[in-house]
């Protein structure tokens, strides 16, 4: 766990709520990464004030990274984001999942309560999020919890479902695989007949396969009238970090008809993988008139994400350089 003095944290916080009001977007995300890494609940509370923000973007990623810390002092703040009828369904959204990320059983009834509400990526997410809350207190979810530890996991990741069972976080053991594990996947991943719950279990078991027919599965739910179910998609794309995988995210980002919350995970995971094709795409998204404005975001981020990829820096998220280098400059 990375330390920081009081004038640095100081200076992440100023970063990232934009005090100056000239603090760039993705220079925002860099510092909000930076007090991820740290797990602290000092950080932890400069997150959640960031929630007054005009950003639907900013405060999804914010609620992503309250999750991922798994500190149930966040709960408070994210079960008022979900009950914010007024926000944003994708920061609603991203809310319910961090509660299912931090998965303590006093959210079961919290959740509950959204199962019916008017926005499907908020009532999809809450099924979800109790099913994995659910998974995690079971027999298997704790054996699972426990064979992890003593893995190397290749993601690290708190994941909205757990791998289909056999499949962990790590490179899958031969013995796991046969020439039909991918295509019994692929049948699990589409079959509507199924819960969501399952069906991100196929999800997460073919990200942690990952070979090119893997990824072609994973692009098969594109066709899912699920936007939740799709922006997954997405989202474990910018974790595979798959070339084989942009013409897909190309796809899904220029589709005008697809969902905001779809458009911005494909934007953001083009901007991951880096590939010299996907620039002049983002930087056309960015500044389109007709693009919303989360795709507009997620284009500028994915565009600091894509130099990055391209600059031989080790590390993205240098936010105690960056929200230095703004304060001297403000």
């Amino acid at each position: 766990m990375a330390t920081v003095s009081a004038s640095e944290l100081k200076a992440l916080e100023e970063c990232l709520l934009n005090v100056s009001g000239k603090v760039p977007l993705h220079v925002r995300f860099r510092a909000l990464f930076t007090l991820k890494g740290l797990k602290t609940e000092e950080a932890v509370s400069i997150i959640g004030k960031g929630f007054a923000d005009d950003s639907a973007l900013l405060k999804h990623e914010l609620a992503y990274c309250l999750g991922q810390v798994k500190s149930t002092s966040a709960l408070s703040t994210l079960e008022s984001v979900l009950r914010d009828g007024s926000e944003d369904p994708m920061v609603r959204h991203e809310a319910a999942e961090a509660m299912g990320a931090i998965s303590s059983t006093t959210s079961i009834s919290v959740l509950e309560e959204f199962l019916s509400d008017p926005e499907q990526a908020v009532r999809e997410t809450c099924e979800i999020a109790i099913a994995k809350i659910e998974w995690d207190n079971s027999p298997e979810g704790k054996q699972h919890h426990a064979e992890e530890q003593n893995a190397a996991p290749v993601y690290t990741s708190i994941d909205p479902a757990p791998p289909t069972s056999g499949l962990l976080k790590g490179a899958p053991k031969p013995e796991q695989l046969s020439e039909s594990t991918v295509e019994q996947l692929q049948a699990q991943l589409v079959d509507i007949k199924l819960s969501l719950f399952e069906r991100y279990r196929a999800m997460f078991a073919l990200r942690n396969i990952g070979t090119p027919e893997a990824v072609d599965a994973l692009a098969s739910g594109f066709s899912d009238n699920s936007a939740l179910f799709k922006h997954e998609i997405a989202f474990i794309f910018g974790q595979l970090l798959s070339p084989h995988s942009v013409p897909a995210l190309l796809e899904v980002l220029r589709n005008g008809s697809e969902s905001d919350m779809v458009r911005h995970e494909a934007a953001e995971a083009l901007g991951g993988i880096g590939t010299p094709e996907v620039l002049p795409h983002l930087r056309e998204w960015m500044t389109r008139d007709d693009s919303p404005q989360v795709v507009k975001e997620s284009c500028q981020v994915a565009i600091d994400m894509w130099e990055h990829e391209n600059s031989g820096e080790f590390q993205y998220a240098n936010g105690l350089e960056t929200a230095a280098s703004v304060k001297v400059g403000a």
